[in-house]
Parts: structure tokens; C-alpha cells; sequence
């Protein structure tokens, strides 16, 4: 088969389409033929040579596929060869077959092709476990997300609002806010030109945002408490912005308010199906009955992934950038 390899790490031209080994599929695994692949910022990490893939994964990036079962491992029960599915991966996305743990596979859902349900595994799964599995959002609570252009963010807006919550973000421009807004946020922030916390303030009457998304890190972690409710939760998934930042412990107390920080692709395969099988049971309804969708910026070839890695570095696209595998 043929897969994106990175024989040195370095800029997107570091992205080699090249032959290798057929992958086996191994106890509890499935063989998928790949159909398309998204690009995730911890890709492009692994092609700088700043995010390794976990002991025992794939060594090509690629956190997530769609594709068809074209063979099963030993123990696997539930599929079979021929299924249209969309999976979360550890790597091995950009490739023309991976194999995939069954916990991790999840059917295509209705009403979407094959090609944009790769949109959706490792979106679906960030936002649920750390939006709703952890941070609690519930029902006319305010959700604050920071690139609510992103693939990751319109994925949050889209959930916040279909379980009844108000959903504010911010982007870097007038474009990107108005995309925002189709989607149904109500709060649009252009972190360019205005101050996020002084804007929260404002739209919640001095309350403040119940749950932060924030892919930032140190760069907004004391503005992020300023921010926050009383009994606030703030969902750090990011450190675009550094790893190091200063936290006031009072702030923090004053407001009862809870900090969580997580990454998804080194979980172990437990928690992964966990959160698999919790996107199944009520994301997968939302995108059948048409509330949700996958927000589609371009598709281009998986050989010229370095083209993909030049359109997210440049961040001039909204939702996400696939790879089609033929």
C-alpha cells in the first residue's frame, strides 16, 4: 500500500507519498481501506517532530479515517467485511488501509458519505469527552469556545446548541465569526479586535462562561478564569499559545471553578472506547436527524498532503481539511 511517510521531520514538503508494508490487523483489530483522512494540528506536530505517536501505533500521522472493513482480526464481533465506518486513531490515518482497535470504529451515520464522515471521529470524541464527559455542559448554560472556526469548534457549537446551551466563540475574523453563526453561535468575539473576557462579561450580565473549550493554553489561562462562572469548568485540549502560564489560586477559589486538561490520542484503548461508544450512543442521533454535520473546508488528494498541512498552518480554512485516500 502506499502511506504518507515523514523520513525527517520538518515543513509540510517533509511529507513523503510512499510504498510500505500492508498493515495486519491483530487481536480485537479490523483492516480498514481507507477513503479519506482528515488533517488535526497534532499532525502537523508530528511532521515538526514535536508529537511521536504512542508506543505500539501507527508511525504515519493520521488521527482518524473513513473507509470500508476489508478484513477482520482475531475476536473481533459486530463488523463485517464490507462496512462503511469512520474510526479514532492513534496514527495510520494517511494511508491507503490501517488497522483500527473494534472499540474505535464507529458506523458512518446516516445521511453522511463515506468521504466527510472523516471528518467526525476525532472532532465528535474531543468535543463529547471533554465538553460533556467531563465539563458537564448542560441545558441554558454558556459555553465559551476558542477557535470556534476550527474543525474541533464547530463541532462544539453545533453540540452545545442541539442539548439547549448558549454557545459563544472567537475566530480572527468577520469571516470566520459570520461561519461561526450559521452554525448557531450566539456570541461572536473577533480575538483580533476585541477583549474575550470583557465581551463574556457583557453578553452574561457579569456572570460569566459556565464551560471554556481552550486550545490555547498558557497564553489564555488567567484570562480564562477571569472568565469563567461561578462553578465554572474550564477544558484545556490545546497549548497553541505556550505551556507555561501563571494561574491566581484565588481567582480560581473565589469562583469554585475546576480545571481539567486533556489529550485524547494517548489514552488508553479502555478509556478511547469508552468515549467511542458515548459518541455512538448520542452524537450519532444528532448527525442522523440532521442537527449535526461535518463542517468540510476542502478535500484534496492524500498524496499531496503537504498542500493540506499548508492550508491548515495558514489557518485560513473553516471546519476541516481531508485527505481522500482515490
Amino acid at each position: 500500500m502506499h502511506a504518507i511517510t515523514i523520513p525527517e521531520p520538518g515543513g509540510p514538503e517533509a511529507l513523503v507519498w510512499d510504498e510500505v508494508p500492508d498493515p495486519v490487523p491483530g487481536e480485537g483489530e479490523v483492516l480498514v481501506e481507507v477513503a479519506a483522512s482528515a488533517v488535526n494540528r497534532a499532525d502537523v506536530l508530528q511532521r515538526q517532530g514535536f508529537y511521536n505517536p504512542p508506543p505500539g501505533a501507527s508511525p504515519y500521522p493520521g488521527l482518524e479515517c473513513s473507509g470500508r472493513i476489508a478484513a477482520l482480526g482475531p475476536g473481533v464481533s459486530g463488523w463485517a467485511v464490507g462496512d462503511e465506518v469512520c474510526a479514532l486513531l492513534a496514527g495510520g490515518g494517511y494511508a491507503e488501509k490501517v488497522a483500527v482497535p473494534a472499540g474505535q470504529l464507529l458506523p458512518v451515520p446516516e445521511g453522511v458519505d463515506l468521504v466527510r464522515a472523516a471528518a467526525l471521529p476525532e472532532v465528535a470524541c474531543t468535543v463529547w469527552s471533554n465538553v460533556f464527559m467531563i465539563s458537564h455542559l448542560r441545558p441554558g448554560e454558556t459555553l465559551l469556545v476558542h477557535g470556534g472556526s476550527s474543525g474541533i469548534g464547530t463541532m462544539a457549537i453545533q453540540l452545545a446548541k442541539a442539548v439547549g446551551a448558549t454557545v459563544a466563540v472567537t475566530a480572527g475574523s468577520a469571516e470566520k465569526l459570520a461561519r461561526c453563526a450559521e452554525l448557531g453561535a450566539d456570541i461572536l468575539i473577533n480575538y483580533r479586535e476585541q477583549d474575550f473576557v470583557a465581551e463574556i462579561g457583557k453578553a452574561t450580565d457579569g456572570a460569566g462562561a459556565d464551560v471554556i473549550l481552550d486550545n490555547m493554553g498558557a497564553k489564555y489561562l488567567d484570562r480564562n478564569v477571569q472568565s469563567l462562572a461561578v462553578n465554572g469548568r474550564l477544558a484545556i485540549i490545546g497549548m497553541q499559545g505556550g505551556v507555561k502560564g501563571e494561574l491566581n489560586i484565588g481567582t480560581l477559589l473565589g469562583k469554585r471553578a475546576a480545571i481539567s486538561a486533556t489529550s485524547l490520542r494517548a489514552r488508553p484503548l479502555g478509556e478511547k472506547t469508552s468515549i467511542v461508544a458515548a459518541v455512538r450512543e448520542h452524537v450519532w442521533p444528532l448527525l442522523a436527524a440532521g442537527q449535526v454535520r461535518p463542517v468540510v473546508d476542502r478535500e484534496l488528494p492524500m498524496s499531496d498532503a503537504a498542500a493540506a498541512h499548508r492550508v491548515v498552518e495558514d489557518s485560513g480554512h473553516v471546519g476541516k481539511v481531508l485527505l481522500v485516500a482515490r
